[in-house]
Parts: C-alpha cells; structure tokens; sequence
C-alpha cells in the first residue's frame, strides 16, 4: 500500500527548503567590492643620496691617526752632505761663467750626484765705475775663466764635471785636481759675503806712475803723474809742476784721464 504523504506531518515550515538553496546562493555570489579608492600621492622628489653614516671611533683612536704636521718656524732638513769635500778651481770659458754654473748644477740635480756635491761660486766682488759721469755699483769677477766647486772627487762626479759643455779641466798637477788651500778659500768666501750695506770698492784704471791729465777742478788741463791711489775713498794724488816746482794734488778719480 502506498503511503500518501499527511498533510500535516510532512508540511515544512515557510522558507524551510529556500534556506538551503538562498544560502548556497549568498555563498556563490561574489562578495560586493568594498574597496575604497584613494588618490594616490605625488611621486615625491627625489632626494640627493645621504652620506652614508660614519662609523663612531673614539676619540682617543681619532688622535692617534692624525698626521703629525711641524710647526710652521721649524726649518726644513737640510740635505745630507758627504763629509769628504773640499774646494776645488775649474777652467771654464770665458765670459760664459754663469750659464756653465747654472748647467753643472741641473747635471748634478740630474744624475743624482747632489751628495757629493755643495756650492758652485763664480768668485766676484762689487765695484764702483764711473760711466758718462755717473757712479754705478757693479760686480766684478774675480777670476774670469774659473768655477770654485765644493765638491767629493770620485769617478762619478769627475767625469760628470769633466763632460760638462764648457768646462775644461781641474787646476792641478800630473792630471790630478789639487784642493785649494784653505787662506785661498777664506779670501774667496770673504769676498762672497761682504754685506750690501759696506761701500764697495772702487774701480780706479790708473797705476802709479801713469801719466795722467786733470780735466775738472782748479787744475783743469794740468798735466802730471799717479803718486798714490785711495781705492777705499777714491781719491788720488797726482804730482803736477806748479810754479816749477813738483806739488802734490789730490784729486776725485773721476777728475783724471789717462794721456
């Protein structure tokens, strides 16, 4: 016998087969997009790289790694020198004594020879001449021809001399440089270090015994011969015939000519 369904024990209640299916259907649906959309910022500007951070070191390490710096009135070391020098004379050329000074110490500076080597001295001495009437302090060379070296003689530094243009040989005998002796050198430095502020000497053109001519003065035209010349005033005696009788008369260097 087939059961017939009862009206009132099989009745669902309102909604009851819905539910099921409207929640499978809630679930399937996509959720709404509750996004919210904000405007996105200006890019900032971009910035200029930062130094990357120091590392901290204490302060005692700081002052250990300082250079030393010397103190600004300390002189500068002076450059080791060989001890075995003396003061030698070499022949150069005529009227070329400066520029072959000034070679031989770049081929000194060039080799690497300065050890062996100290000062090169073209010996003068300052004088006064006399030019279209007026004095002028100028310097005079001692020994034209020559170089005074301070220097060590070993094969090295004698073939660099000896191969320098201009130079000719040392003074010596038997091939040998001989050392200048040391009253010669003294009388050579002396004359090197005479300070500005000492008159200089004069450059008087006569000798005793010249016939000379006054040209200015009292005397002018008188004729006569040198007696004794001052170098240190610039002044000198001329025996001239007064009268006829020979009188001394001193004169200015300057107020005399040669006949």
């Amino acid at each position: 016998m087939t059961d017939e369904p009862n009206p009132v024990t099989d009745q669902k209640p309102d909604g009851a087969e819905e539910a099921p299916a409207a929640a499978v259907a809630q679930q399937a649906e996509p959720a709404p997009d509750t996004t919210v959309e904000v405007d996105a910022p200006a890019e900032p500007l971009a910035e200029a790289p930062s130094e990357p951070p120091r590392a901290e070191v204490p302060a005692e390490a700081e002052v250990e790694a300082a250079p030393e710096v010397a103190p600004e009135d300390e002189p500068p070391e002076e450059e080791a020198r060989s001890e075995n020098m003396d003061w030698y004379i070499v022949k150069v050329q005529s009227n070329r004594e400066d520029s072959i000074r000034e070679a031989l110490l770049r081929r000194v500076k060039i080799a690497g020879l300065e050890y062996f080597f100290d000062d090169v001295i073209v010996p003068t001495e300052k004088v006064t001449e006399l030019k279209s009437g007026k004095k002028r302090v100028t310097k005079r060379k001692l020994y034209p021809g020559y170089l005074v070296v301070h220097m060590e003689i070993n094969d090295d530094t004698w073939f660099l001399v000896r191969e320098t243009p201009g130079i000719g040989d040392f003074t010596g005998a038997a091939g040998r440089p001989t050392p200048m002796l040391p009253h010669e050198v003294s009388r050579i430095l002396a004359k090197q270090e005479e300070k500005s502020e000492k008159a200089p000497k004069l450059k008087i053109g006569f000798s005793p015994g010249d016939q000379v001519k006054i040209n200015d003065g009292t005397f002018e035209n008188f004729e006569g011969s040198v007696e004794h010349i001052d170098q240190t005033n610039g002044r000198v005696t001329v025996m001239i015939n007064i009268f006829g009788r020979s009188t001394p008369v001193e004169l200015e260097y300057w107020q005399i000519e040669t006949v």
